[in-house]
């Protein structure tokens, strides 16, 4: 695919990055002269200096010839126009950064891909999203959810006493007469390799494991691996960014107490005046005593997305050691991922891997509903739509082509989730959840065209 990328910051270098190692024809765009020569230095894409919103710079970036205009700039107007600019000058596709999520709540009414708009995303949004879902799993270090529900990933760490620790998945599944959970992947305690498991795989003490749920599945895994999804009610969030605020006032409409912590007095009350039902105190959450007087080993949950990673990683340890259930760090450091399991925080999350997740979608050929990359592997979790001409149509997986490094963990028929084995049909409108490495991603794409 021909790619525009405008906007060289976090998100847009990330997305460089990902996009030039699968050999897509990447154009970047910005208006500041040191990002775009560090990302000219280091990937094997095109880059124009300019500002994104300028029509000769669209066509210096041959912007009639594109499949895809990718506008992730600071500003969420320069992401707008640019895209409402490309889409009128011949881009096929366009997809708009943005931070207003009153944009995304009315984008119907508002008529954006009228506009010239197909997608906007809103990162923030995004890690708001994944934290809610986090919260209301518990017990899993990682959570993406399928159709509302229907079929959901989650990720655990095996601890020695998991009943299935020494068996292999095959044994594991005859634990239960009926199965409402498959493992798609295993990263051994220690590497850095990610296995695509089949029924010999053996579970070992220490393995991070994504398993694909449909209903009632959580709480199998639940009971298989001695973990406890226990109720979360009292939660303490620290640093009054976008994503503080947005994770506060949705966690306060599902009725959660909320205790949240801004360094910056101005910003403080501002959130106070603004979220009425979250107690709102104005200190910094780098002060252990200060967590003392507010109770933080009385929080069943703690979320820490201030701007420095450092901070929210330290902080999230100390709440760990009060004794705190759940605990949840913000980083922009992809290299971090590699610690979460070693240092003893339950989960870390990343606005470029949420943002490049969404995003990713529309580059992947079939008819992709819904992607995501699993935290700290080499792997993809996609989400297909069955057409009448994909090859697997009509056909039980155990006779489909599929790759030995890549496994169907679901299909979701009619709103309703299943986990299929080798005898199940797939039929036209069903979505798969497939998940593959790296390696198996062109050949699985094949089969769903």
């Amino acid at each position: 695919m021909k790619i525009i990328i405008a906007g060289a910051g976090e998100v847009g270098f990330h997305l460089a990055k990902l996009l030039s190692y699968e050999s897509q024809e990447i154009t970047l765009i910005d208006i500041n002269k040191e990002s775009l020569s560090y990302a000219d230095n280091h990937l094997d894409i095109k880059v124009i200096k300019g500002d994104a919103t300028s029509i000769s710079i669209l066509k210096e970036a041959n912007v009639n010839q594109i499949d895809l205009l990718i506008a992730v700039t600071a500003s969420e107007t320069t992401n707008i126009t640019a895209c409402v600019l490309a889409k009128q000058l011949g881009a096929k596709r366009t997809i708009a950064r943005i931070s207003n999520t009153e944009f995304i709540q009315n984008k119907d009414e508002v008529g954006f891909t009228e506009l010239g708009i197909d997608e906007l995303i809103s990162p923030e949004s995004l890690a708001a999203a994944e934290i809610n879902l986090l919260l209301n799993k518990s017990a899993f270090n990682d959570s993406y959810e399928f159709e509302e529900g229907a079929l959901t990933m989650v990720g655990l760490t095996l601890a020695k006493t998991a009943s299935f620790v020494g068996k292999t998945v095959k044994e594991a599944a005859e634990l239960f007469n009926e199965i409402h959970f498959v493992p798609i992947a295993i990263q051994r305690f220690g590497t850095q390799f990610t296995i695509i498991p089949r029924g010999d795989t053996e579970f070992k003490e220490g393995d991070n494991v994504v398993f694909i749920t449909s209903e009632g599945g959580g709480e199998e895994l639940c009971k298989m691996t001695g973990k406890s999804n226990a109720e979360i009610k009292n939660v303490m969030v620290l640093g009054g960014s976008k994503i503080g605020y947005k994770t506060s006032r949705d966690l306060c409409t599902k009725n959660f107490n909320v205790k949240l912590i801004e360094k910056d007095k101005d910003i403080a009350f501002d959130l106070a005046d603004e979220l009425e039902k979250v107690l709102v105190i104005n200190g910094d959450g780098r002060n252990v005593d200060l967590l003392d007087e507010e109770s933080i080993a009385d929080m069943d949950a703690f979320i820490s997305v201030t701007g420095n990673s450092e901070t929210n990683i330290m902080s999230c340890l100390v709440a760990k050691s009060k004794g705190v259930k759940k605990t949840i760090a913000l980083v922009e450091n992809m290299d971090y991922f590699e610690l979460s399991q070693s240092i003893g925080i339950d989960t870390l999350i990343n606005k470029k891997l949420l943002a490049a997740n969404n995003i990713f979608r529309y580059i992947r050929k079939g008819e992709v509903v819904a992607m995501t990359k699993l935290n700290n592997m080499n792997a993809e979790l996609l989400e297909f739509k069955v057409k009448q001409t994909s090859k697997i149509n009509n056909k039980y997986i155990k006779d489909a082509d599929f790759p030995r490094s890549a496994i169907i963990g679901g299909v979701i028929r009619d709103g309703k989730g299943y986990i299929a084995l080798g005898d199940f049909k797939i039929q036209k409108g069903d979505n798969v959840v497939v998940c593959c490495l790296p390696r198996s991603i062109k050949r699985v794409e094949k089969i769903f065209l």
